[in-house]
């Protein structure tokens, strides 16, 4: 039984494209918002130079993780419509209030995080879901026959 339908056919160059722009939004995104974030979560920018985190495993875990969901979103936008720009941007946003949203404002809820951390985390996730999703959508895979 395959796992994926005889309909969808990813572009994995939209895919990697995708990614690597979820990763440039993610860096200007929380650059721009660094100092609301880390005080969000009570910490201040001498604890994240002191914290010694991998900035390698960091990109390498973004990167991976964005690509998984660009092809979720990809599956989405080709087994429930036309492949389109608009409709990427629509599945994707779909994708995020239904699951993103829920999610992080359970957790955010539990840890009691601030509303300004909590807007910025899903503030990005929006963008670079719908921004994925414009990708995807609008770059379909080319037959070759």
């Amino acid at each position: 039984m395959p796992m994926v339908s005889p309909h969808v056919r990813h572009n994995y160059l939209a895919i990697a494209v995708a990614a690597v722009a979820s990763f440039l939004l993610l860096t200007v995104w929380y650059t721009l918002f660094l100092d609301a974030w880390l005080k969000g979560i009570g910490r201040d920018r001498a604890w994240l130079v002191g914290v010694g985190v991998s900035q390698v495993l960091q990109s390498c875990t973004t990167l991976l993780a964005t690509a998984l969901l660009a092809i979720c979103i990809s599956s989405f936008v080709q087994l429930t419509g036309p492949q389109t720009a608009m409709r990427g941007i629509k599945v994707a946003a779909g994708l995020w209030l239904g699951c993103v949203l829920p999610v992080r404002a359970t957790e955010s809820v539990y840890e009691v995080r601030s509303y300004t951390w909590f807007a910025i985390n899903l503030g990005f996730w929006l963008l670079t879901m719908v921004l994925m999703g414009a990708i995807v959508g609008a770059w379909k895979k080319q037959d070759t026959q």
